[in-house]
């Protein structure tokens, strides 16, 4: 089995902290600059590259030419009305 030996390898608590960051963000959407201008402590740019890729292959974050927007939700009566077909 090929393993992959990243450079950059992101801890558990730098992945929170940028995760943390992007959730709680009062705009809509956010460029890398903006973000790495917001986290608390400085994040090298190919380790917050990692973390944003995995963020969006989880399906937490949208990555778009305009920037980066959260767009997981947790709101239970969504996920109630999703399972059941309502449309809104």
């Amino acid at each position: 089995m090929y393993e992959m030996k990243l450079a950059h390898a992101p801890n558990l608590k730098t992945v929170l902290m940028v995760e943390k960051v992007l959730a709680g963000m009062k705009q809509s959407v956010i460029s890398i600059a903006e973000l790495k201008r917001m986290l608390p402590k400085q994040v090298n740019h190919n380790t917050l590259m990692v973390i944003l890729e995995y963020l969006e292959a989880s399906n937490k974050i949208a990555v778009s030419l305009k920037g980066i927007t959260w767009i997981q939700n947790t709101n239970p009566n969504l996920r109630k009305a999703i399972s059941k077909g309502l449309e809104l």
